[in-house]
């Protein structure tokens, strides 16, 4: 039996969207560092909600230790994504000495979420990870946002993301068959789309 039905299926709908997004966005590259980077944050998140939803709907039918290792594989592929996002904005909005101390922080950021949540696996670290992550990002690209229309598009991937993130939080359900969790997903799809649209126009800068 399905633990979660609409939430594995919602999961799944969003892993589905973003992985063709992350393909399209790898064969729109041309050799540009900062799509590359989003297109990998991209893949990990595909992946991310892909396991998502698998705990989600099947873990009460895993093994204790299958249920640590999937929602482990969740976070961590949380923490690349916010690592390949942030990467990618700081090489397409600084260069020289600035783009190599965010690069380092986004890797720093990284390593230690990493090694934190091997021990730890509440859901609140996720949450400060990611918005740090999304608070830099949105700082970085509304300092470019005047001469970069990609910059536009971004910010208002990351607007949806937090609202996604807020609707999550309240624990709003349109329906005891569609809660909280299924509504961020199909928030977060929009925001996705958004983020797609912005980094498939990014250039790297310098």
């Amino acid at each position: 039996m399905i633990a979660e039905p609409t939430t594995l299926l919602t999961d799944y709908a969003l892993a589905g969207v973003t992985a063709w997004l992350a393909g399209s966005l790898f064969r729109a590259g041309e050799g540009q560092r900062s799509r590359a980077l989003w297109s990998l944050a991209f893949a990990a998140l595909a992946l991310a909600a892909a396991l998502g939803g698998t705990w989600h709907g099947f873990a009460p039918a895993f093994a204790p230790i299958a249920v640590i290792l999937v929602w482990k594989a969740t976070v961590l592929c949380v923490g690349i994504a916010s690592f390949g996002m942030l990467a990618g904005t700081a090489v397409s909005t600084t260069a020289g000495n600035a783009r190599k101390t965010l690069v380092a922080i986004a890797a720093a950021k990284l390593a230690v979420y990493s090694g934190w949540m091997v021990g730890h696996s509440e859901y609140i670290y996720v949450i400060a990870d990611t918005g740090t992550a999304l608070a830099l990002i949105a700082a970085l690209h509304l300092w470019s946002a005047a001469r970069d229309r990609a910059s536009r598009w971004i910010l208002a991937g990351v607007g949806v993301s937090v609202l996604a993130a807020g609707v999550q939080a309240s624990g709003f359900a349109l329906h005891r068959h569609f809660n909280h969790n299924d509504l961020y997903h199909v928030i977060q799809i929009a925001a996705m789309i958004l983020l797609y649209a912005g980094a498939r126009r990014l250039r790297d800068r310098g």
